[in-house]
């Protein structure tokens, strides 16, 4: 029942979405696309019930996660794997990708190259954590993406201020202060794309502004695939168990390279022209791969 049939479970069709039906067009596959929306999972039943498409989940050799809410995406993965439906990427490896403080331990854990954070519950025992680190740091909510809720704190003053705001607003996840220490990355950081156990490019996010994220205005160029940045590259997605990728790295000014974080449902719309790689045909390739394995 499940040759070669893929399911794309999306929040809905963005710029990157297109560039994979694009592929898989080329193919010559059509994927079921599944709106997050539309999932009703029966929790008490297994994979032989149907998906929003008609048919079971079983029926899936492979399911793509591709939602925009990392909340949406994170339990629909942990429901499938818990079935037995074969996904990209694993519950697991997104449930560490989507936490920052899961990935900092997986990554110490597997002696990869970071920047060094703290981890601290009440802004008394945070303001420590940040002055043993020495000013300026960044603090991070552990769970976000695109840039937000970022600051960088110069001074006492500045981290006081911050962390006094964070207090008060209600998420529990605001009240985890994840603490980083701040690298001088002249202008620019790296993101690297990994499929599988290849980095098949990586392009430099450069900005005037201290966060150099696209989504936040920063500018992409090609960035060379090194082998120090292939192996670093290939350590980390191991760490958090493989699949599809994108790493944020920084370069320190004496050149050793820094895991900041990694994204399990990256976005490329702004990659594949300066980099010359067609990274939807690289994804699509090896999820083919991957559904030619669990048929």
């Amino acid at each position: 029942m499940n040759k070669m049939r893929i399911a794309l479970l999306v929040t809905h069709i963005r710029a990157e979405e297109k560039l994979l039906l694009q592929a898989f067009a080329a193919e010559g596959l059509q994927p079921d696309i599944i709106l997050d929306r539309d999932l009703n999972f029966d929790l008490t039943q297994g994979a032989e019930q149907l998906a929003p498409s008609g048919d079971s989940w079983s029926s899936y050799a492979l399911v793509f996660e591709r939602c925009v809410s990392t909340s949406r995406g994170l339990y629909a993965l942990g429901v499938l794997n818990r079935w037995g439906v074969p996904t990209i990427n694993t519950y697991e490896t997104a449930s560490l990708c989507a936490d920052k403080i899961q990935t900092t331990l997986v990554l110490a854990a597997a002696d990869v190259p970071q920047p060094a954070a703290r981890l601290a519950f009440t802004p008394e025992s945070a303001l420590n954590a940040i002055e043993s680190l020495g000013y300026p740091v960044v603090l991070k909510p552990a769970v976000g993406s695109w840039g937000r809720l970022l600051a960088r704190a110069n001074d006492r003053d500045a981290a006081e201020a911050i962390l006094e705001h964070r207090q008060s607003l209600g998420s529990y996840n605001h009240h985890l202060f994840y603490v980083q220490e701040y690298v001088e990355k002249l202008g620019r950081d790296i993101r690297a794309f990994v499929v599988g156990d290849r980095t098949i490019c990586a392009i430099y996010r450069e900005s005037q502004h201290w966060i150099t994220n696209t989504a936040r205005g920063g500018r992409a160029t090609n960035c060379p695939v090194t082998s120090e940045l292939e192996d670093v590259c290939y350590r980390a997605s191991h760490a958090v168990g493989g699949g599809i990728l994108a790493l944020d790295i920084f370069e320190t000014p004496d050149g050793v390279l820094l895991v900041n974080e990694i994204n399990h449902t990256m976005e490329f719309r702004n990659s594949s022209e300066p980099t010359g790689v067609d990274i939807a045909a690289e994804v699509v390739r090896y999820l083919l791969e991957q559904a030619r394995v669990a048929i």
